[in-house]
Parts: C-alpha cells; sequence; structure tokens
C-alpha cells in the first residue's frame, strides 16, 4: 500500500497564551499543499515494525512519529504480524510544515486500512492527538480552523485557485525551540483569523491574503535574517504575500499567476537564499486541487 503524506502551511498563525499544562493554546488556519512524503506499507512475516528512509539522519525507531503511530494502533488491537514502512521523504524537515505529523497521519491510515481495523477518521483523529498536536489535522486535510493545542478542528470551503511557491533555507528550526523563544508580551499584531475566516467563505483570495499573518515569524526572523530575504524576493516576483509557515523556517508566497510563480522560483533558485524551492498549489480533501474560482 502507498500512501501520500501531504505538507502544510498555515495561513494564519496566532497564540492565544500558554496553558497550565504546559501547552499553548493557538488559533490557526491550516492549508494542505501539493507537495508530499511517500509511504510504502506492507505487513511481513516477523513480528515488530520496521522502517527505513531515503533520509539519513531520519530516525528509524519510535522516535520516527510514523513508527510511533503504527505501533499505537498495531499495540491496542494486538496486531501479531509485522509491518514494514519505507518512507520517502520529500517534504523538509524542522520546517514548519508538518511533515512528521503527516507521515504519522498516513501511517495510521495504512495500518487501518492494511489490518482492517475498521475505524472511521474521526476515530483516527481521536488517537492521533497522543503522537501530536498536527497529527488530526493531518488525517483530516484541506482548509481548517485549528483551536486548542491545534486539535480542536472546523472544516473551512476550499480556498479559490490559487498557486503556492516553497522557499526553505537551510536552516532548521524546531518547533521546541520556537515556543521557548516566543516572548507573548511583545507580540504587538496578531492575524485577524476571524475575519480570515469570512473571507474564505466568501471565496476572497485578495481578502483572505491580506490577513495573513503568524505571530512566531518576527522573532524567528530576527535569529535568521534569510526568512526575510526570501519573502521578500517572492513579493518582488509577483507574490500576493509571503510569510513563514508554521515555526518556520520555511516561506511560502501565494500567487494568483502559475507563470508568474515560475519565474519567481526560477529566480530564489538563482539567488541561492533556498536549499529547497517548490512550486505548487493547494490540496482540497474533496478533489486534489482547488476549486476553479
Amino acid at each position: 500500500m502507498r500512501l501520500r503524506a501531504y505538507a502544510k502551511i498555515n495561513l494564519g498563525l496566532d497564540i492565544l497564551g500558554k496553558r497550565s499544562d504546559g501547552y499553548h493554546e493557538v488559533k490557526m488556519i491550516m492549508q494542505t499543499i501539493q507537495m508530499y512524503d511517500l509511504l510504502e506499507i506492507k505487513k511481513k512475516k516477523t513480528s515488530g515494525i520496521s522502517l527505513t528512509s531515503n533520509v539519513p539522519y531520519v530516525p528509524t525507531d519510535e522516535r520516527n512519529l510514523a513508527y510511533k503511530a503504527a505501533k499505537l494502533l498495531m499495540d491496542e488491537f494486538e496486531v501479531q504480524e509485522g509491518l514494514s514502512i519505507k518512507l520517502e521523504k520529500f517534504i523538509p524537515v524542522a520546517a514548519g510544515m508538518a511533515g512528521g505529523s503527516s507521515d504519522a497521519a498516513a501511517a495510521m491510515i495504512g495500518v487501518n486500512r492494511l489490518f482492517q481495523m475498521g475505524l472511521t477518521d474521526r476515530e483516527l483523529m481521536e488517537r492521533s492527538v497522543q503522537i501530536g498536536a498536527d497529527v488530526p489535522y493531518c488525517i483530516m486535510k484541506g482548509t481548517a480552523l485549528a483551536e486548542g493545542i491545534g486539535e480542536r478542528l472546523t472544516s473551512l470551503p476550499a480556498l479559490p485557485r490559487c498557486y503556492v511557491l516553497i522557499g526553505k533555507p537551510s536552516v532548521s528550526v524546531s518547533t521546541k525551540m520556537a515556543y521557548e523563544s516566543l516572548d507573548l508580551t511583545s507580540v504587538s499584531v496578531h492575524p485577524d483569523i476571524d475575519g480570515m475566516i469570512r473571507d474564505i467563505q466568501a471565496g476572497d483570495l485578495t481578502g483572505i491574503v491580506s490577513r495573513m499573518g503568524n505571530v512566531f515569524e518576527p522573532g524567528i526572523q530576527k535569529r535568521y535574517p534569510v526568512i526575510g530575504d526570501i519573502r521578500r524576493l517572492m513579493e518582488e516576483y509577483g507574490a500576493m504575500k509571503a510569510m513563514m509557515s508554521g515555526s518556520g523556517p520555511t516561506v511560502f508566497g501565494i500567487f494568483q499567476d502559475a507563470a508568474q510563480m515560475e519565474k519567481a522560483a526560477a529566480a530564489l533558485r538563482d539567488s541561492h537564499l533556498a536549499k529547497v524551492v517548490f512550486a505548487t498549489e493547494v490540496y482540497n480533501r474533496n478533489g486534489g486541487t482547488t476549486n476553479d474560482k
């Protein structure tokens, strides 16, 4: 069984405060894009889970979220057969694009089907929060409002057709470091998430883009100025707006015109500001790509 594990970007990311349990209360607009890792899973005669990857620095034991997710279900259902997972990574690691969480989501979906466990997506999502806060969203996919620690999800209409340019510099940022370096008292500008929801419901791409924001971006950009350099280049080459995704350091730009995006991608490659440059579009859970609007 071969499964796609799709990357996400955050169109809006706000942190409302820190909870008593140490987690942060968030309010985010999440969006799946057409960039993905590939998981090939199959049963094996010997018990246990074996995982291999094309990326040498990705862990292949219980530190790997796909391994952990598969084990969670197999332990619950007392599966005696073994499982082989071949993970082909394309989503950059520690990039603010939920690559590990998406791998975990795909592993849970695959194990559920392979061993005929009969769990619904909702039941998988309820279990998946044990693996990570982004995993339930990665099972749901599409356009969604995420609240709580990211596990309270509300599905939203698909975005109008648009194109997304990804630029990942050579630096990496851990989510843990991003949260630890965030001083909420110094955050003066918060994205208008409620206004963005209204614009999404109205199919107003200009309105959606105008409200995009990420409270992590100023602090992470201060540490890694290349983020600002990539953002400015994308906007110079026609992006409606460019912004850092998640805890960074990946920058994405939203374009209305595919040809314009390809010119920006070529300029970004020539600049050598980004280690990974990827031109794509957003994903619609109902049909793969976005609505034609």
